[in-house]
């Protein structure tokens, strides 16, 4: 692992790292806040995974997460959303390759040389963030915006027991009924719908719950929402009677603006859970 910055930020640290991933057979970088807390013991994280065209560096930026984990004592994980560089596959269209991982294995050449971005933010990265530092693997908890949302509610369900809490800013919520999804999904894992199941929110919200709470914020002026099916999830949460809510706040749109906003929401959301 090479450290690329380290930056002191509400008393702790935020540094930015590099490492070599098998998983992705590429150099990833990953951003990760640790609060001042984590010089004396290892303090519980929250995982935040990014949308479509962001980098590690987005929420890390622009989310305003740091000062309200700090207040917390939560460190912050910010992964990449796919893996890079110049043997990597790629795409013209900025919904397919570097940039839109959408958080699978995939399986479909060129994609699975490289993509397997399920495997390196389940299993990958979370050993080597616990094997370099003071971050308590036992409480944790999952947020994310858009594709990352997407990404945080697959995997909260899909591995009971891992995580906590989880919600989401605007996540995209039903993709195997959207044209973001559905194209992705062709690329990655193939024609055969059945494989998409395990990577749609509604259809796991159906199928299995989530073993904690759920936060899931959406804006009502969001120029994406018909692709993010929101209310898909809400009526899956409804027939479940799952432990949550969807919040539908007046005006936003899918920006960081949005994000920023219901961020401290999120992070005292998480903190309640993560120190209960």
């Amino acid at each position: 692992m090479q450290t690329i910055s380290e930056n002191k930020c509400f008393g702790g640290i935020q540094g930015v790292y590099s490492h070599a991933s098998e998983a992705c057979g590429c150099d990833m970088t990953f951003g990760l806040f640790l609060p001042e807390e984590a010089a004396d013991q290892p303090v519980p994280v929250l995982w935040y995974l990014s949308g479509l065209t962001c980098t590690h560096e987005n929420a890390m930026v622009k989310a305003g997460a740091q000062g309200w984990a700090a207040e917390a004592g939560i460190a912050l994980v910010f992964p990449d959303t796919s893996p890079r560089g110049e043997a990597v596959a790629n795409d013209e269209a900025y919904d397919l390759g570097q940039g839109a991982g959408f958080y699978v294995n995939a399986t479909q050449d060129p994609w699975a040389l490289n993509y397997q971005m399920w495997d390196y933010v389940t299993e990958e990265l979370p050993a080597i963030v616990t094997a370099n530092f003071a971050v308590d693997e036992e409480r944790q908890a999952i947020s994310g915006h858009s594709m990352g949302g997407h990404g945080a509610l697959t995997m909260a369900m899909r591995l009971p027991g891992r995580f906590r809490s989880v919600s989401a800013f605007a996540p995209i919520a039903h993709p195997a009924q959207s044209d973001w999804g559905r194209k992705q999904f062709a690329a990655y894992l193939g024609s055969d719908e059945t494989q998409w199941a395990a990577h749609d929110a509604t259809l796991l919200m159906r199928r299995l719950g989530f073993d904690g709470p759920v936060l899931v914020d959406q804006g009502s002026k969001d120029q994406f929402i018909d692709l993010l099916k929101p209310e898909a999830l809400a009526q899956a949460m409804m027939e479940r009677r799952q432990n949550g809510q969807v919040r539908m706040q007046p005006g936003y749109d899918h920006s960081y603006f949005f994000v920023s906003t219901f961020m401290p929401d999120h992070i005292g959301f998480h903190a309640a859970a993560l120190f209960a």
